[in-house]
């Protein structure tokens, strides 16, 4: 099989086309899934317990699909975010998805300093070589 070539393979969870790799759309889904359960808007739990459980995912997730390509990361990160804001929003009575204003609400810091796992960082520390 030709990696370098249109269309690409799939095989453990990536797929593999034209030099680069990214998740398979079947690994995305079923983490989107995974933390969809987790975020519910009505789960009850406190936002520092949700984030807990939302990380222990995200870094099983990431150990394993950490040599994918960077454009990956941003968007589940902020996808992530918004599922966070909508949790919240709900909390101050507000109906919907955590959009718009709510990103002055509630910004990225607030999540970082909440202790949310970054994918995006995570990525930006993996490729970094180590110092000896």
């Amino acid at each position: 099989m030709d990696a370098t070539q249109r269309g690409g393979f799939d095989f453990l969870g990536y797929h593999f086309e034209r030099g680069y790799r990214w998740p398979r759309k079947k690994s995305l889904k079923k983490l989107k899934d995974a933390i969809r359960a987790k975020t519910r808007r009505t789960n009850g739990k406190s936002l520092e317990e949700t984030i807990s459980d939302v990380n222990r995912t995200l870094v099983g997730w990431f150990e394993y699909f950490k040599h994918s390509h960077k454009f990956t990361f941003p968007p589940l990160d902020k996808w992530i975010r918004m599922r966070l804001r909508s949790i919240l929003r709900n909390r101050i009575g507000l109906a919907g998805r955590g959009r718009g204003r709510d990103h002055n609400r509630w910004p990225n810091a607030f999540f970082a300093e909440h202790g949310l796992f970054s994918l995006s960082a995570a990525r930006a520390l993996a490729c970094q070589s180590s110092p000896r």
